[in-house]
């Protein structure tokens, strides 16, 4: 079964998508992070050199030549993702073809607005069949 994590009250949601990211390639997984600017993706592309000063987190942006190769990419065509990667979702809406994922990762703030946001994703990925899991994001990974 497909399964949606919503890892909500986030105090900074990207500094937790570098946590998640890291965790996850320590792992071993394929990370796809959907994107729906170009300024969210190269200010996630930057963090993710920074996040852990002594961890490399191998990444590149969507349509990088080694893009085949990396573990780790950001871009705004999900459609482009690896069917086995996780698909952690930084955008404000469903990613396009969703329903055809078998991990999705959301990340949750504390602004009323990317809270309501995300009641409707939430509500979206429960009716389409997904298992949902939700973790308080500080306990986690801060």
């Amino acid at each position: 079964m497909a399964v949606a994590e919503f890892h909500h009250d986030a105090p900074d949601r990207l500094r937790h998508a570098c946590a998640l990211v890291a965790r996850l390639y320590a792992q071993g997984r394929q990370v796809w992070i959907h994107c729906d600017s170009d300024p969210l993706a190269a200010r996630l592309d930057q963090m993710l050199w920074l996040f852990e000063p002594l961890a490399f987190i191998p990444h590149v942006r969507e349509g990088h030549p080694l893009s085949a190769q990396t573990p780790v990419r950001i871009g705004r065509d999900p459609s482009a993702a690896p069917a086995e990667a996780v698909l952690l979702n930084l955008a404000g809406d469903v990613p396009v073809g969703f329903e055809q994922r078998g991990h999705i990762i959301e990340i949750v703030g504390r602004d009323p607005a990317d809270r309501d946001a995300a009641r409707a994703r939430f509500v979206r990925y429960r009716q389409s069949g997904f298992d949902m899991q939700t973790f308080k994001a500080e306990a986690d990974h801060t």
